[in-house]
């Protein structure tokens, strides 16, 4: 004769309500699907990214380490483009590049699709496909925008990376040569030309030096 055995089944209770939407945490990994379903339910959160299926949650901005250097670059950008109309600049814009990778860069230039840009404007107004451009803010060479993103950035066909490593005092531009980045070096002027929009130049030692009038004055 064979006796059951009756288990008692117990149940956690939270001292608070649990959210419907788990939140984004650094390091889950996610499908780029669940990754926009949780980051649009925290309309609190500025930025978050998924690379490699991977989330990443930079920290809190910091002001001459991030900030300004951002708005710097932003304003180089920008002169830029009130020159070259046809020419559309984002700004901490949401890119869709895969399944497996959303990213918010920094800074980014498109060319319209209509006129041979790759990447497109969705129904929902993000960014699909790969800018031809994207400039990063980094800390330093170890910074993941030097490994995972460009790798990601590279694969995706984005033509031209300029990442600015704040601590190390430098600026990295890399230009896409049949599917492998290669780094441009400034001329004897000490400036870069861009190889995929015209007049796009940058004084890097001025901008390093702080000197916004000398960086402005080389796009004229």
């Amino acid at each position: 004769m064979s006796t059951a055995v009756k288990t008692k089944q117990t149940s956690v209770t939270f001292p608070f309500k649990l959210p419907t939407i788990p939140p984004l945490e650094p390091g889950e990994r996610l499908s780029r699907r669940e990754f926009e379903r949780r980051y649009a339910a925290m309309p609190h959160l500025k930025k978050a990214e998924l690379i490699e299926g991977v989330v990443y949650m930079p920290s809190p901005v910091h002001l001459l380490s991030h900030s300004q250097p951002h708005a710097q670059i932003i304003t180089w950008l920008g002169v830029y483009c009130a020159a070259n109309v046809d020419i559309i600049l984002g700004d901490n814009a949401t890119v869709r590049l895969d399944a497996d990778n959303e990213v918010q860069p920094d800074a980014l230039l498109r060319l319209d699709e209509n006129k041979g840009g790759r990447s497109r404007i969705t129904d929902d107004d993000y960014l699909e496909g790969p800018p031809e451009l994207i400039v990063e803010i980094a800390a330093s060479s170890a910074s993941y925008d030097l490994y995972e993103k460009k790798t990601v950035y590279r694969r995706n066909g984005v033509q031209e990376y300029v990442v600015w490593r704040i601590y190390d005092g430098r600026l990295d531009w890399f230009y896409l040569d049949e599917g492998v980045y290669k780094e441009l070096t400034p001329d004897e002027n000490g400036i870069i030309t861009s190889r995929v929009f015209p007049g796009l130049r940058l004084n890097v030692s001025a901008l390093l030096q702080n000197d916004m009038a000398a960086v402005l004055q080389a796009l004229e």
